[in-house]
């Protein structure tokens, strides 16, 4: 993966607000900040006017903003970090069998995938993709932000537990065992990589989709 541009971003709502050069900056900044505001700018000048005059949309906005046409929408939350790796799972609702891959969103190459794997949910298999990217970004030290579109995955992944109610059998113990290893490895790393909402109605589909809808 390239080295990623320089960017500047810009935190007008945040634990602490003005100009940023790096993305973890920012993120420490804004990540589960209530009404953080924040956008990244190509030149210094650019984001040194921009701090002066925060976005026009507040964020209690938001939920009417998802209604909005994509153009708006996109105006609202800005462009996804090129230098990034978007992760996506698929479930066969016939058999019942999941995958997961991740694809690097500059190049649109595929960095990993998984699975067929029997007897298993979207769920799992989006959950498993993040873990499976927030290693590989530890082991390769890559300093990108990974996108996911499941709340409930980048949920489990912050309390560090799949809450799936999937029951496991025999058909699904190859697929179980990925889940309890990627639940030992969330409990016994730490990391810095920020994991975000690829926000879908603004930037289209997850390029990590498998195109089965």
């Amino acid at each position: 993966m390239s080295k990623p541009k320089q960017k500047f971003y810009v935190v007008w709502v945040g634990r602490k607000t003005g100009i940023f050069t790096t993305w973890s900056e920012c993120a420490s900044q804004t990540n589960e900040f209530p009404g953080a505001k924040f956008k990244s700018f190509k030149t210094l000048a650019e984001a040194e006017q921009a701090l002066s005059t925060p976005p026009k949309y507040s964020f209690t906005q938001r939920r009417e903003l998802i209604k909005a046409p994509s153009a708006q929408q996109r105006a609202f939350v800005g462009d996804p970090i090129r230098e990034s790796i978007c992760v996506d799972g698929a479930w066969n609702t016939g058999s019942g069998a999941c995958e997961y891959q991740g694809v690097n969103y500059a190049t649109g190459e595929r960095v990993f995938h998984q699975g067929p794997f029997d007897d298993g949910t979207n769920n799992i298999a989006e959950f498993l993709a993040l873990v499976h990217a927030l290693a590989h970004c530890k082991k390769h030290g890559l300093a990108v932000p990974i996108y996911s579109d499941s709340r409930n995955a980048i949920s489990w992944v912050r309390q560090k537990r799949a809450k799936t109610k999937q029951p496991r059998n025999e058909r699904n113990a190859k697929l179980f065992e990925l889940v309890d290893r990627a639940e030992r490895w969330l409990a016994s790393n730490e990391y810095t990589t920020p994991i975000l909402k690829w926000e879908t109605r603004a930037w289209g589909e997850n390029p990590a989709d498998f195109g089965r809808k």
